[in-house]
């Protein structure tokens, strides 16, 4: 819940014409926005121990509104923001309300039974798809950085999970928390090179990608 409510912002904003105040105040909202849904999932709705957070499946759909050619001709980038802002709350709130509708009227539970592993399968590979373009070639942008997180995370879930002594039920530790385990780590890491001057005659974008105090989110925040 923590990665979405961070990366799906910091991706869409700037296209937005968004500040970094902008973004921060996004994520707040989107953090508390989370909160609150989990509280109301976890007494009113299925009760299930998971925590509601922002969806990767928008993305796509958000990412068309923003590229709309009545919003790309606004010239003042705050203006353009706050318009696609608007435009895709309403679009969200529509969104939800037909997500309502179906899942309390149980229509999707009828439809279900049609549903197969072979035809949902492509479904969620193409979602995944569409968003390689964003995801995977911004590990290019610090490879020292990037390739570490994804090695890591892969043995913490993948190799280090299924060794005797962290497989015990008592100790499901890299089950749970792989990716929080990975972020707390690879961030310390980042901010030890950063501290140390790796970064300090590189090019600009090598910085912006790579360092941990050009993302502005701490200092652009409204305390």
């Amino acid at each position: 819940m923590l990665g979405t409510s961070v990366m799906i912002p910091s991706m869409l904003v700037p296209l937005m014409g968004g500040t970094d105040a902008d973004k921060i105040r996004v994520i707040q909202t989107l953090l508390f926005v989370s909160g609150i849904n989990t509280l109301l999932q976890a007494l009113f709705g299925t009760r299930l121990p998971t925590i509601v957070g922002g969806s990767f499946s928008y993305v796509i759909p958000i990412l068309y509104i923003i590229r709309d050619s009545s919003l790309q001709q606004i010239p003042d980038p705050h203006e353009r923001f706050l318009q696609t802002m608007r435009a895709i709350q309403g679009a969200l709130i529509i969104a939800s309300s037909l997500q309502i509708i179906i899942g309390y009227s149980q229509l999707w539970g009828i439809f279900s039974r049609f549903f197969s592993p072979l035809g949902m399968a492509p479904v969620i590979g193409l979602v995944g798809l569409g968003l390689f373009d964003r995801g995977f070639p911004a590990v290019g942008n610090c490879v020292e950085i990037g390739i570490p997180m994804l090695l890591m995370l892969i043995g913490l879930s993948q190799v280090v999970y299924y060794y005797y002594f962290f497989s015990q039920k008592d100790t499901p530790i890299f089950e749970r928390f792989p990716v929080l385990i990975c972020v707390t780590v690879i961030w310390i890491y980042s901010v030890i090179l950063t501290a140390g001057g790796a970064y300090s005659h590189r090019p600009t974008r090598t910085q912006n990608s790579c360092r941990t105090d050009r993302a502005n989110l701490i200092s652009s925040a409204p305390w």
